[in-house]
């Protein structure tokens, strides 16, 4: 009798980027390079400076030991600071754990507040990681409906209603991703009230917030709001901020019972984050503060650049743009979403994901990564989607 696989990872979707990529390898180049619009990367290196330091880091016999179980004392202050300031509400270092990326901070927040049986509000469209790893865990990700007309900005009245007794957190990803939609402060704070009053955590991925609009100011007020914090969990990268995606860091702010629990879960899995990356990140967070500003300018004039090149394609329709992701409505309703994103990719050199990645009833959806593609390649896609 041949050995089994847990049931649970079994019965998941097998990881959808290489799949969607597998799509881009049988493009036969017909209209020029691929334009690859599937993945959310960073569009350009590190700031030398910060490469540098990356360097001198990786040789140090000190970043070859262990290091503590929740981060180096310098990234984890840094980024209480920075957190400070961004949301004007106070956060210790004590309130920070670092993790191996931000999809390692979702994981562990999920280990520490739900068990086998219960349940997840998760908005639909998902990310799809996210409903990946509760369904690892035998967590039931339980749809909270996002809608178009309403921006992608889920309701508070809507996650009511299907809160009973098996439901012990609130998702909230913003921006979002694959949406872009960035949901108000006031919708946040909401939220937060609903959370408090029946007895849930509130989980808050804001892996894009370095992305958000000039001048958009705090995007929300909860770390300024004693009775509203208490159950929130903030869920943090520095992948895209920093261009540092395969140092792997990322982090969750929480009070002390969940950081304890947090502790507890990060010593079995990962000892302790990569210390390389933390020490030259630390540095960064202050130090290349108009380098991020100019990177969040850059990423704007791209998101203007792609509507730019969609405006005048008849049929198509950008229902949501917002930091990295815009999500499209394609012209051919009735067709897969898969279909539609396979034929796109090996006709036309344009690689987008299907909305069917992101759960279920988006058929009718392609979510775009424009990161990391310059303004000219985007204007190019126009062309491409235009030709028959």
């Amino acid at each position: 009798m041949s050995p089994r696989l847990s049931p649970a990872v079994a019965a998941i979707q097998s990881p959808p980027i290489p799949e969607a990529q597998g799509w881009a390898r049988a493009y036969a180049g017909a209209h020029g390079p691929l334009i690859d619009l599937s993945q959310a990367a960073p569009g350009g290196a590190p700031h030398p400076a910060l490469l540098a330091r990356l360097a001198e880091a990786a040789g140090s016999a000190d970043a070859a030991r262990y290091g503590p179980i929740l981060g180096d004392d310098t990234l984890r202050g840094a980024l209480a600071a920075d957190v400070s300031r961004l949301y004007g509400g106070p956060v210790a270092a004590d309130d920070v754990a670092i993790t191996a990326g931000c999809n390692a901070a979702f994981v562990t927040t999920m280990l520490a507040i739900a068990a086998p049986g219960d349940a997840v509000l998760l908005p639909t469209p998902w990310y799809f990681n996210h409903e990946m790893t509760l369904a690892m865990l035998g967590i039931e990700a339980r749809p909270l409906p996002c809608r178009a007309q309403d921006g992608f900005v889920p309701r508070p009245e809507d996650a009511e209603a299907l809160v009973d007794a098996r439901v012990r957190a609130i998702v909230l990803v913003t921006p979002n991703n694959p949406t872009g939609a960035i949901y108000p402060p006031d919708t946040i704070a909401a939220f937060a009230d609903l959370a408090r009053r029946r007895g849930l955590w509130l989980v808050v991925d804001e892996t894009y917030r370095d992305f958000l609009p000039l001048g958009s100011g705090a995007p929300h007020g909860l770390f300024g709001d004693a009775g509203r914090r208490a159950g929130v969990v903030h869920l943090y990268s520095f992948s895209k901020s920093y261009a540092v995606p395969g140092h792997r860091l990322g982090a969750l702010v929480a009070g002390p019972e969940l950081v304890a629990a947090a502790g507890k879960i990060l010593d079995n899995v990962q000892i302790c984050p990569a210390r390389a990356g933390q020490a030259a990140v630390a540095w960064a967070i202050e130090a290349l503060r108009p380098w991020r500003e100019e990177a969040r300018a850059t990423l704007e004039a791209r998101a203007d650049a792609f509507a730019a090149a969609l405006a005048p394609l008849p049929g198509w329709e950008i229902a949501s743009i917002g930091p990295y992701f815009a999500y499209v409505r394609h012209p051919w309703p009735g067709t897969p979403a898969a279909e539609t994103a396979k034929r796109l990719a090996v006709e036309r050199g344009v690689l987008m994901l299907p909305g069917s990645f992101f759960g279920p009833g988006q058929e009718d959806y392609l979510r775009v990564a424009f990161a990391n593609v310059d303004a000219q390649r985007l204007a190019m896609v126009g062309e491409r989607l235009g030709a028959g």
